[in-house]
């Protein structure tokens, strides 16, 4: 049936219906999603005024790129704007629902819109880091012949989750966590927005409870909105209709904050290095921060205990051999009475190591004997050391001249215990930390050393 002259279709009404009815429904973090750059929080080194990246976008001059940051820091709400500004078709979709045969229908769309209207194809990809290689590899022959221009979004390090040739077609962008002052106007954004926000709802907020929302937030812009929704639809207004939201309201919102940690991706290398690093440093405070932050975030104890008893003979070492003894025992008592009370024994051996004397003059060591092992040939084992189990080889020397220690006094005597190409070589080079230094005077009168020169 016609519809009358400047009527739209009952159908295009319906939708535009549907739509404003989905988009007041939407989370409030979906509502508030910045439009524009005026309305972009962040990232100024990319989407400041005058930057490349900006630049780029307001041109139409869009490069294909992964955008490479932690969860809510505005990923996909560049690739939005990017959308909105662009004369190019937007194509999204996310690599955790979508499959190969939804890449090649984009893909083949791209290619009809490309020879029909001369128009070039954005395909923005949220979470690429979970496409597997062969995903991965139906996208680069279009990428590198520019039927789509590529957008990635990823919290995982594209170094190791994208495929090479697909990332040296890409620039890559990394997006930082938002501060908390740029979280707190984000906040007061959708406190006052009457069209997408709660400003209908009449929100009192003193400035410690917005501050605390802000920094427990974790630079997340998306968990700060979960959590100020959740606490204006619950908190019950006063006499004047005013919605008076607490600290503690917004720590009830909150429950306990997800600590950011994967423990397959960047942050569990990331955070694991800082703990080493700070043990090793000799900083026991940074070090039980650390090891609070994997614990409760759920990394597997052991895990961590393993990682202890390394640093205890890499950085500890010699300096204080008691050191490997303190962690295999924090190993063996976390295993022997599990989580949670296992932190106990671990925090105890974290502070140990940490307040210990460093030496690594054993990984040193190491490293240079494994060096002659690698260079050198099978060097024969000379015969005063090999035993003598039968005639014959007492006949050919084995054993000839060797000198049993416990016979001598001290309980030491000379003798050549490295091959004869290799006789000579010190590997070991004590320091002077600790226990480690009486094992250098030790060596030194037994070698008849005077004391070295200062």
């Amino acid at each position: 049936m016609p519809t009358k002259k400047g009527k739209g279709k009952p159908s295009d009404m319906f939708a535009a219906q549907a739509r404003a009815r989905t988009q007041r429904e939407a989370p409030l973090a979906a509502r508030m999603r910045p439009r524009s750059f005026d309305e972009f929080l962040g990232q100024e080194h990319l989407a400041g005024e005058g930057r490349m990246l900006r630049k780029s976008i307001e041109t139409d001059q869009v490069p294909s790129m992964v955008f490479w940051g932690p969860p809510g820091s505005g990923k996909t709400t560049l690739a939005r704007i990017v959308a909105s500004l662009t004369q190019s078709h937007f194509a999204p979709i996310s690599a955790v629902t979508a499959g190969v045969a939804d890449l090649r229908q984009i893909v083949d769309e791209a290619q009809d819109r490309r020879g029909m209207h001369g128009q070039r194809t954005i395909l923005f990809i949220d979470e690429i880091h979970r496409f597997n290689k062969a995903q991965q590899d139906v996208i680069l022959p279009y990428v590198e012949d520019g039927v789509v221009t590529l957008i990635g979004a990823t919290t995982e390090n594209p170094s190791f989750e994208v495929i090479s040739p697909l990332l040296s077609r890409c620039r890559v962008y990394t997006l930082n966590p938002l501060s908390p002052e740029q979280i707190e106007v984000i906040i007061r954004r959708a406190m006052t927005d009457d069209d997408r926000g709660l400003a209908h709802l009449k929100l009192d907020i003193d400035g410690d409870a917005l501050a605390g929302l802000a920094q427990a937030s974790g630079g997340d812009a998306r968990v700060a909105l979960n959590a100020l929704e959740l606490a204006a639809a619950t908190v019950q207004p006063d006499d004047r209709g005013l919605r008076r939201i607490t600290l503690s309201d917004f720590e009830e919102a909150l429950q306990r904050r997800t600590a950011v940690y994967d423990k397959a991706g960047d942050y569990h290398y990331d955070t694991i290095s800082a703990f080493i690093k700070s043990m090793r440093g000799s900083d026991p405070d940074a070090a039980l921060y650390w090891l609070a932050r994997m614990l409760e975030a759920g990394e597997d104890p052991l895990f961590v205990a393993r990682r202890m008893v390394i640093l205890a003979a890499e950085d500890v070492g010699l300096a204080d051999p008691q050191a490997l003894v303190v962690a295999m025992a924090a190993q063996q008592a976390v295993h022997f009475v599990g989580m949670p009370e296992g932190f106990l024994p671990l925090a105890e051996a974290v502070i140990y190591l940490a307040s210990a004397p460093k030496s690594n003059s054993a990984l040193a060591a190491y490293e240079k004997a494994r060096k002659d092992v690698r260079e050198t040939r099978n060097e024969p084992v000379p015969l005063h050391l090999r035993n003598p189990v039968t005639d014959m080889m007492k006949e050919m020397g084995y054993g000839k001249d060797y000198k049993y220690a416990h016979k001598f006094p001290g309980h030491y005597v000379p003798q050549q215990f490295l091959p004869d190409k290799l006789r000579g070589r010190r590997y070991y080079d004590p320091s002077d930390q600790g226990f480690e230094r009486t094992i250098r005077e030790r060596l030194r009168r037994l070698r008849g050393e005077g004391e070295p020169q200062e």
